[in-house]
């Protein structure tokens, strides 16, 4: 018989069903709001232990296009690959439910999170967290406390708990967390660009972009309500699912410890090797200098009378390399490189090294260096995607691909398809930079960042070399944004927080934190904790320090801007507004004005008939300022404060029939443009050059020729022409 827990929630009905569907798996459960429906499931291999000091935890998190009364997109009508939502949702949920595992916790488990329905109202990656946890508390699992999920956002300066699809789009911020009831888990975090009208005149106001960066302490403020309403809901989970919690299996956790007497003898005789070793700052020459060490103890006297393997030997120099490394920071603030415990790393910056690129920067930051490479394209070139709660197909038009080649680390292994991990590093430093593009820049904008060494941080890399890389390629944007790796080690009630940790930190601490803005504030941030909880203090702690290392970069990044030297190969372009009712007279009948515009100055031409955005791109810059130009003097009412010029109106200046003389001054394979006496050019048609026909007009006529001509044709924007021998 199914059990069914109902919860009002931050003003929404969530339902919990168990014993209805999979009950093979250990724990599952039919989670619902409104018309969605998601089913979680937990599985576990208790007779299949693996070897080694890790969880082997599998996150599957899957969106079925039924579930919105679609057929899947493509060639194939079953779904397939992962899109990047599931992916990255996947991860969010892995990282969560993660530090619920007690250490030594070696049963393979698959945690399945299956989206069944929606409706358009749902924030998906919060209940699929909901859900996954509910599945994991309720089973046998030896799992004893739940975690939920929530997201916080900002409107009008009002935070909100749960805001749905459509609140979000009018909010500054997107906040998710996840913990238990008193303790911090996972914190993603951006800033939503919004555009404000601002007084310009008395009676004038103009849109500006705003990117909505948030402070330090404006962050905390948003936590702490984040945080008083997981402990709210965790309690109400806990108190609703304890009477329906399976009985929990004792199971016997693994243990990895070494005799502390084989510790102590290495550290007594072998600690300055070990110690020597963790200064080479390359993970790969590290771990081959900790390897040689524990073969070379291995031949030790005393290693060869206990007759000791060379596994254990080698986990007796990892375990005592961990403790030397953290006893360095805590005791004496000292750190594997010789840096302080606030201090960054040596930065060097080169802006467009790729000739053929339209951008390039790469950022060098220690040993951890990032190539950053920027392409433009029209609005049409964007990825397109699908949403599950839409009918239609979404563009994104600003794209960051993180690529993580073996080389990087110094690992011989070959090039494949993008991980999970590339995917979730290339969507924070997006996460970063997105906020900062000016919301009207309708343009696809790509950039690929090549990691190409890899000893801390590189997605942060990413993001100081991508805020160059669009400053490079021109794309207005509101400010550059640098990015900072936090580590944290506690031990001995005592903790020490490092700025710009490197990859050994990252490994042997106890947080990595993750903070990217500019000189107003933070953009993204993103953080996983291995204690199991973080105290906000602590918290705002590293915030304030991340702030100062930000600035430092910042710094060194400004000076590296107006170096900038632009690309030869960026594409020439123009944009202004014209009066959108007049976007037709540019167009012309069947589009005879706009082809004739494209051939006579050789550019290409974007119209968008909403707006009135106007878009010339082309080779030639005095060629794009002419069709600029040419296009306002026929719109004749342009928007744009550019290339301004008083419209010629023809029908005051030319006469039907008139016959006067004038000069070529541009040939195309459909006519002549001809230079009149009085301003202005009129249109020579190959088919009214000569009585009889002609294959190409430079048959007949040549550039600066003088002709005389007929005015066939006035408009008040234009002149049709004819050949006075007709």
């Amino acid at each position: 018989m199914s059990i069914v827990c109902e919860f009002e929630l931050n003003n929404k009905q969530e339902v919990f069903e168990f014993n209805k569907v999979a009950r093979h798996a250990n724990g599952s459960v039919l989670a619902k709001t409104g018309k969605t429906v998601i089913l979680a499931t937990v599985v576990s291999e208790f007779d299949n232990p693996v070897e080694g000091d890790f969880t082997p935890l599998t996150v599957q998190y899957i969106q079925k296009t039924y579930a919105s009364g679609k057929l899947p997109g493509g060639f194939i009508k079953r779904e397939a690959k992962p899109s990047d939502f599931e992916t990255l949702t996947s991860r969010i949920i892995d990282r969560s439910l993660r530090p619920l595992f007690p250490k030594g916790y070696a049963y393979p488990t698959t945690v399945t999170v299956i989206v069944l329905s929606v409706d358009k109202s749902t924030d998906l990656q919060v209940l699929a967290l909901n859900a996954a946890s509910a599945a994991l508390y309720t089973s046998d699992l030896p799992i004893k406390k739940s975690i939920a999920s929530i997201r916080v956002g900002k409107i009008d300066d009002e935070y909100i708990i749960n805001p749905t699809l459509d609140e979000q789009k009018n909010s500054s911020l997107d906040l998710y967390i996840a913990g238990s009831k008193d303790e911090l888990l996972m914190i993603e975090m951006r800033a939503l660009c919004s555009e404000e009208m601002v007084e310009v005149d008395i009676e004038a106001f103009s849109q500006v972009h705003k990117t909505n960066e948030i402070n330090e302490e404006e962050l905390i403020k948003a936590i702490q309500i984040g945080q008083d309403a997981l402990k709210d809901i965790n309690e109400t989970y806990e108190k609703g699912f304890d009477s329906i919690c399976k009985e929990k299996i004792n199971l016997s956790l693994s243990e990895f410890s070494i005799d502390k007497t084989i510790i102590s003898y290495i550290k007594d005789n072998y600690i300055s090797k070990i110690e020597d070793a963790i200064k080479l700052l390359a993970k790969s020459e590290r771990n081959s200098q900790l390897k040689e060490i524990a073969k070379f103890i291995s031949l030790d006297e005393y290693c060869m009378q206990k007759d000791l393997k060379l596994e254990t030997i080698n986990e007796a120099v990892y375990i005592t390399k961990r403790e030397l490394v953290r006893s360095m920071i805590v005791n004496d603030n000292i750190r594997a490189d010789g840096r302080s415990l606030r201090e960054v790393r040596p930065i060097s910056i080169e802006t467009n090294i790729l000739p053929s690129a339209h951008s390039s920067c790469l950022f060098t930051r220690g040993e951890t260096q990032a190539l950053v490479v920027g392409t433009l394209g029209g609005p049409k070139d964007g990825q397109m995607y699908e949403i599950l709660q839409e009918k239609s197909t979404s563009t994104e038009n600003f794209m960051l691909h993180y690529n993580f080649p073996g080389f990087s680390v110094g690992e011989a292994k070959p090039i494949f398809g993008v991980s999970r991990r590339e995917l979730g590093h290339g969507n924070l430093a997006k996460r970063a930079l997105e906020a900062t593009i000016d919301k009207n820049y309708s343009d696809t904008i790509r950039l690929v960042s090549e990691i190409l060494e890899s000893n801390g941080s590189s997605s942060m890399a990413s993001v100081c070399g991508g805020s160059l890389a669009l400053k490079a390629a021109g794309i207005p944007i509101s400010n550059l944004v640098a990015g900072v790796a936090m580590g944290m080690v506690e031990q001995d009630n005592k903790y020490c927080i490092l700025t710009d940790i490197i990859g050994l930190e990252d490994h042997d601490g106890d947080m990595d934190f993750k903070v990217a803005g500019t000189k107003n504030g933070i953009t993204a941030l993103q953080m996983d904790i291995k204690l199991g909880g973080i105290e906000l203090n602590v918290l705002k702690e590293a915030l304030f320090q991340a702030q100062e290392a930000r600035f430092h970069i910042l710094e060194l990044m400004h000076k590296a801007a107006d170096e900038i030297i632009p690309s030869d190969a960026l594409p020439l372009i123009e944009q202004f507004a014209i009066d959108p009712s007049k976007i037709m007279l540019v167009i012309g009948k069947a589009g005879t004005t706009i082809k004739e515009i494209i051939e006579k100055f050789s550019v290409a031409i974007d119209l968008d008939r909403n707006s009135g955005n106007v878009k010339v791109s082309g080779e030639n810059k005095q060629n794009i300022i002419d069709a600029c130009e040419h296009i306002k003097s026929i719109s004749n009412n342009s928007l744009s404060k550019k290339y301004t010029k008083t419209s010629i109106d023809f029908a005051k200046l030319y006469k039907v029939d008139e016959v006067l003389k004038g000069k070529v001054t541009k040939i195309t394979d459909f006519g002549a443009f001809i230079a009149l006496p009085n301003g202005g050019e009129g249109l020579l048609h190959i088919s009214k050059i000569s009585k009889t026909r002609i294959n190409k007009v430079e048959d007949v006529l040549s550039l600066s020729e003088e002709v005389e001509i007929k005015i066939l044709k006035v408009n008040k924007d234009r002149i049709e022409l004819a050949s006075n021998n007709i």
